[in-house]
């Protein structure tokens, strides 16, 4: 039955440091009873200097040895057994070389033989450049000042930009983490800095302003396969181009340049328009005009290949009977000539003047126009 202290609580389990120092305590405090200990002197009672049996310096030095053994066995049942979180892993290291690597859980290793090494795989680290982040959350906040020397680079064309960005990574081989490496974190921000340094320098300023998702892939690309090569064992999550500018010096004039820039692709775009309102529909007149100029001329050719048919038609049947067909034709031409007249006049050969008549085309019950005056041959 546990006893309670006076104030109601129960005595907390004694951990592996109050045992060690009471063992340490009892180590001396046994010690110091071997010195003030009375020798066995003489019956005469008089003083002398003291001394030791070996039986005894035997048995004193037998329980130290056995009280730090069962030291020693205590500490190595305590650190046998060990915990691996979530998103962890444990690297075993046997006399320091790689054993085994462990699982999240509960496990084992052997005391004062294995090491224990344990590293995060989940976490997301991240390195930035040009800027720190002062107050995470969901309104960040950014210091800038004192980062130039990593954000100025120069471009292809010799201008000078400030590029701002991050790279995120996480631990893909715990082992080469932990032992390939002596600064993985200083190696990430030096391999990152000479990757994009490389590829912003290889472009021109405006193309570096205008695609930096290519940029940043591209960089992203050939990171992964230098830390690949250095055997860092991590794994690039992504590495973001975050801002872009010219420096503070030159913006006013960048930022004129660029309303010039914006205004001329604004007048290029308003006369492409203008082009492809107007070109268009001339074409399309040109070619209406060009079509209806062939199709008068391909009428007028079938009407004059038809008339020229129609009068060899009339000439052969003209000289297989030549009086038949005059008169044909005569009187043809006559039908279709003399509903259209007002007036008709008959000349005689014989006679010497006009002899009006009436005009057979009108409709009943009207009077003929007027002939007018008869005017003699």
């Amino acid at each position: 039955m546990n006893e309670q202290p006076p104030w109601g609580k129960k005595k907390k389990p004694m951990g592996p440091e109050d045992f060690l120092a009471q063992l340490i305590q009892k180590i001396r405090d046994a010690f110091e009873n071997k010195e003030g200990a009375p020798s066995g002197g003489d019956d005469s009672g008089q003083g002398s200097p003291p001394s030791e049996t070996p039986s005894g310096l035997f048995a004193g030095a037998g329980k130290v040895l056995a009280i730090i053994a069962a030291a020693l066995v205590l500490q190595g049942s305590f650190s046998s057994f060990f915990t691996i979180r979530p998103g962890e892993v444990g690297i075993i290291l046997r006399f320091g070389q790689y054993a085994r690597t462990t699982l999240p859980g509960l496990n084992f290793k052997i005391p004062y033989i294995e090491e224990l090494h344990k590293v995060d795989v989940e976490s997301v680290r991240k390195e930035e450049f040009g800027f720190r982040t002062r107050a995470p959350g969901v309104a960040s906040t950014f210091e800038r000042k004192g980062y130039d020397m990593e954000s100025l680079m120069l471009t292809g064309d010799k201008d000078v930009i400030e590029v701002a960005w991050i790279v995120q990574y996480k631990v893909s081989d715990p082992f080469n983490y932990l032992f390939k490496v002596r600064d993985v974190a200083k190696t990430v921000r030096d391999a990152s800095e000479t990757v994009t340094r490389r590829i912003v320098g290889n472009m021109d300023f405006d193309y570096v302003l205008g695609n930096r998702e290519v940029l940043a892939a591209n960089a992203k690309q050939e990171l992964q396969g230098q830390v690949d090569r250095l055997e860092c064992g991590i794994s690039i999550v992504t590495l973001q181009l975050l801002d872009i500018n010219p420096p503070e010096q030159v913006k006013p004039a960048f930022n004129e340049v660029n309303e010039a820039d914006q205004d001329m692709k604004r007048l290029v775009n308003e006369a492409e328009e203008t082009y492809n309102k107007v070109i268009p529909k001339a074409r399309g007149s040109a070619k209406q005009i060009v079509e209806e100029a062939h199709g008068y001329a391909a009428e007028r050719i079938n009407r004059a290949n038809g008339e020229t048919t129609r009068f060899k038609a009339i000439a052969k049947e003209y000289r297989g009977a030549e009086e038949v067909t005059r008169q044909r034709l005569y009187l043809e031409t006559m039908e279709e000539v003399l509903p259209k007249i007002d007036s008709l006049y008959v000349i005689d050969k014989s006679q010497q003047g006009l002899l009006p008549l009436f005009d057979l085309t009108r409709k009943p019950g009207k009077m003929p126009a007027p002939t007018g005056e008869l005017n003699q041959k």
